[in-house]
């Protein structure tokens, strides 16, 4: 099985209606149920664009702190899903569920391998 990080951006949230939310949250508990049964499911959430974030660069050897970035970024993130799957069609198919029920674009990244760095014996 691989796992996926489905993800949206803010950018692409539309402004809609509270009566409209209310419909897709529906449709998403709906959605997130239906993975869990599947067995799936790993964890979603929505990030709180609102919140103050920093930013974290140890290239320098010593973690700098920094605040932002700040919501004008056109790249903000703003949710994401992790599936576990075994195939690409499988994401495929679970990420066109995620678009359809949120009304929105999702992005699809498959999780490198765990083991990808274990040197072979």
């Amino acid at each position: 099985m691989t796992q996926y990080a489905i993800v949206f951006y803010d950018r692409d949230v539309p402004d809609i209606p509270v009566e409209k939310v209310r419909e897709i949250s529906k449709h998403t508990r709906a959605l997130r149920q239906e993975m869990k049964d599947a067995g799936v499911f790993v964890f979603t959430g929505g990030l709180d664009i609102e919140a103050p974030m920093f930013s974290v660069d140890a290239s320098s050897g010593e973690p700098v702190f920094t605040d932002g970035p700040y919501a004008e970024t056109k790249e903000l993130l703003g949710g994401i899903c992790v599936i576990d799957v075994p195939t690409e069609a499988d994401a495929r198919m679970w990420a066109g569920r995620i678009a359809a029920a949120c009304t929105w674009p999702q992005h699809v990244h498959p999780f490198l391998d765990p083991n990808w760095h274990t040197p072979s014996a």
